[in-house]
């Protein structure tokens, strides 16, 4: 655990070398609207190249989605992504939505197919007179304005609902076809899922980056939740390291900051150089891992 810590090999000498974004979600109440401000503003001065806030199972949470994407842009100097899902609206309300982000100065949009209405884990089906999937939703996008920047997600352990691997990079494929220029994992634990999955997409001509997108265990039986839902597995070392501190939150944190180190240090010295953080609306853990990355605060780096 301790040499997650060590001094990476391939540790960049400048603030440039190292890639990342944060992915919010948007709050329903004060309280976690306080939370989530909090947290950009002690991330923003890491330059991410992005931060993107995402659109809840059968787009419930699609006007707040609006309001944070444009709160950050209006009030903030980080660039914002929006999520979009094909879910619960027409092909014209969705170019709709599209055109909406564009006027406000939006040129970034996550296309993903989405949840079912009824949640994550139900059967999908595509909803009359809208987007069949995300390839699909990511043409209508290109089509609605082409100057878009639109990342795609991509499931190292196979996307829940997609019969199998090849499958699953079919799809891939098909939003690369229609415009989508970065990828974005689920996240996963394990790092050798990442680079077979990457050594089958670089096999089929896929060449977008295919940025690994990382979640620091903030709370272990909240990510277990989230995994099963995700279709991402929780290995067994893992569960061992969080094993009997229910009732320890403070060593629960310093096993968390171990572990979230250990992994993207390793990614780092693979030769990995961009990294997406699921931040579930939390900084602190974040913004440890991106200084043991060699990330500095941009006023930092001037001095």
């Amino acid at each position: 655990m301790i040499s997650a810590l060590r001094p990476s090999r391939f540790m960049p000498a400048g603030h440039n070398r190292i890639g990342v974004s944060f992915e919010f979600f948007p709050p329903k109440d004060e309280a976690m609207e306080k939370t989530l401000w909090e947290s950009v503003e002690r991330l923003a001065p890491l330059a991410p190249n992005f931060v993107s806030v995402t659109y809840g199972a059968g787009g419930s949470t699609r006007e707040r989605t609006h309001a944070t994407v444009k709160r950050i842009l209006t009030e903030t100097a980080l660039t914002p992504a929006a999520h979009l899902t094909c879910v619960d609206a027409t092909r014209d309300e969705i170019d709709a939505i599209v055109r909406q982000y564009h006027d406000a100065g939006v040129r970034h949009i996550v296309a993903l197919r989405g949840d079912p209405v009824s949640g994550a884990g139900a059967h999908y089906q595509p909803s009359p007179g809208g987007y069949e999937n995300a390839a699909d939703l990511v043409g209508g996008i290109k089509r609605t304005h082409a100057d878009f920047e639109v990342s795609v997600s991509a499931y190292p352990e196979r996307h829940p609902d997609s019969k199998t691997v090849e499958a699953d990079i079919d799809m891939l494929k098909a939003k690369v076809d229609a415009g989508a220029t970065r990828a974005i994992t689920q996240f996963f634990f394990e790092n050798d899922l990442y680079f077979r999955y990457l050594d089958r997409v670089r096999a089929r001509g896929i060449d977008i980056p295919i940025v690994p997108g990382l979640l620091p265990v903030q709370n272990f039986k909240s990510a277990v939740n989230f995994a099963a839902r995700a279709g991402a597995s929780v290995p067994a070392w893992l569960a061992e390291r969080f094993a009997g501190l229910d009732h320890d939150p403070a060593t629960r944190k310093l096993i968390a900051a171990a572990v979230a180190a250990e992994q993207a240090i390793d990614l780092l010295d693979r030769g990995v150089t961009s990294f997406h953080f699921y931040t579930m609306n939390r900084a602190d853990l974040v913004y440890a891992i991106c200084h043991l990355l060699g990330l500095r605060p941009a006023v930092e780096q001037a001095a």
